[in-house]
């Protein structure tokens, strides 16, 4: 009975003849034809949530709108209506199953999206799935709507539910720097410019500019999503609203508002707001740029926590799991590497969205599809990037306090907080004999005869060296300087 259940179809009818479609399917002949001719990524369209959450709100949008403006009867719209808010609510999200890249500008994820929707209407109201007699996909569900304004109104509501999980996880990882550069307050280290060592700040403030960094990074994806807000629901095929009431734009928008709970808007220009696309390739450029940025603090906390014996050693992250397959004892900094390359993939998806936007021709973008597999794929990754290295490695790290104490107190860095005081040119020349000699920059100035003992501890303090504690003029710079003599002939 079992297979007999698995083997038995219903016959689908289309345009170019017929197909015999799983009994059990929610999707019919349009998707069947689909999976015939989009074998490409083998991923289905429901690996992305918020993108059949979306479909789904368009059609029940749609279906309200319909019924206010009288085109729809009320008890097709109602059907419609309660299938829809089905999918959102997550079921039958495995019937969406039309490959992530697909020619079509979208055609093919637009009646998979019909199709689900109106059997599970067609069950709702005790009939069999395919009874599209008594409720079509294409005249009822798809009722006033093109995939051309239905598909990227949905990625662009789907981008702004996903994006509001993003933003999130982003604030969550901003919170844990914040928290690391409370920890790490009055922990003194040398800086580096250029990798090599300037002066001397603490781990608090490095930490804290990582946090400072996402925090801007999180306002300017903000921003850039209001960009996808315009949508241009009722401009059917190219934006002339051919087969649409002139009500329909304006009734479908106001329900789209209220069932995505998102500030959307109509275009002005329909014609224009259906071929251009800029909106995706400003909004995937700001998650580029966040990617870059997660990605260079990845590389910093790398660089501090190499080592742990023969690298800089200054920080350890938590360890993992085994380094290597033949060094017994390595452990590699497996989390940073990996949110490194999800920044790598996400530049790569930002230059796929920008060459996908100029090619569009005319009065429409047929690369839809690849733009919205891009962006949504960005989003996901880089959210799931950056609740890994929040949770298993920011949380974790701590400090290596004697390996710091022991770099802040040999550097020569040091020197240029008493400029003020003794000259760039007397500060230079001790800054090369301590390299030379190894000898504390202190010791060297005090017994040059250029600050006393007590002077110089004050300008050297922890809390003067990281800026904490502003350096104040409070020994007088005279323009005569006692002449510096050192033992190097060089100099």
């Amino acid at each position: 009975m079992a297979l007999d259940a698995m083997t038995r179809t219903r016959t689908e009818t289309d345009s170019l003849g017929s197909l015999e479609i799983p009994a059990d399917a929610y999707w019919g002949i349009h998707t069947a034809r689909a999976l015939e001719n989009f074998p490409i990524s083998k991923r289905p369209i429901s690996v992305y949530r918020d993108l059949v959450k979306a479909l789904a709100m368009v059609k029940q949008a749609s279906a309200r709108a319909n019924r206010d403006i009288g085109v729809l009867s009320p008890e097709k719209a109602d059907l419609i209506d309660r299938a829809a808010q089905l999918v959102i609510d997550g079921q039958y999200h495995d019937q969406f199953v039309v490959g992530v890249i697909q020619g079509g500008a979208g055609t093919s994820t637009n009646m998979n999206a019909n199709e689900v929707i109106t059997n599970i209407a067609l069950e709702l109201a005790g009939r069999e799935k395919g009874d599209y007699a008594f409720l079509s996909p294409i005249d009822d569900t798809n009722r006033s709507q093109s995939t051309n304004d239905v598909y990227p109104t949905a990625i662009k509501v789907g981008l702004g539910l996903d994006l509001q999980t993003l933003l999130e996880e982003l604030d969550l990882l901003r919170r844990a720097f914040l928290a690391k550069a409370v920890e790490f307050h009055d922990v003194l280290k040398v800086g580096r410019t250029q990798l090599q060592d300037a002066v001397p700040m603490t781990l608090g403030q490095e930490f804290h500019g990582f946090a400072t960094t996402l925090g801007e990074d999180y306002s300017r994806l903000k921003e850039n999503a209001y960009l996808l807000y315009e949508i241009n629901m009722g401009a059917t095929a190219i934006g002339t609203g051919i087969t649409t009431h002139p009500d329909y734009g304006n009734a479908v928008l106001g329900h789209l508002r209220e069932i995505s709970g998102l500030d959307l808007d109509l275009a002005t220009d329909l014609v224009e707001s259906t071929s251009d696309t800029g909106a995706f390739m400003s909004f995937s450029s700001s998650l580029k740029r966040n990617a870059i940025k997660l990605s260079k603090i990845c590389n910093d906390l790398r660089l501090l926590s190499s080592g742990p014996q023969a690298g800089l050693g200054e920080i350890n992250l938590p360890a993992r799991q085994a380094g290597s397959s033949i060094m017994p004892g390595k452990v590699n900094p497996v989390i940073p590497e990996v949110v490194n390359q999800i920044a790598f993939a996400v530049a790569g998806a930002d230059l796929t969205v920008t060459m996908a936007v100029e090619g569009g021709q005319l009065q429409l973008n047929a690369f839809e599809p690849v733009i919205a597999h891009s962006i949504f794929q960005s989003i996901t990754w880089m959210r799931r990037g950056m609740h890994t290295l929040r949770v298993n490695c920011v949380d974790g790290i701590t400090v290596n306090h004697e390996r710091l104490g022991a770099m802040v107190g040999a550097s020569v860095g040091v020197i240029t907080a008493l400029t003020p005081f003794i000259g760039y040119a007397a500060a230079a020349a001790l800054a090369k004999t301590a390299l030379l000699t190894g000898r504390n920059v202190a010791d060297l100035v005090v017994e040059a005869g250029l600050m006393s003992r007590e002077e110089v501890t004050k300008q050297l303090s922890p809390a003067r060296l990281s800026g904490l504690e502003t350096i104040t003029a409070a020994i007088p710079v005279v323009d005569k300087r006692p002449e510096v003599v050192v033992d190097d002939p060089q100099i």
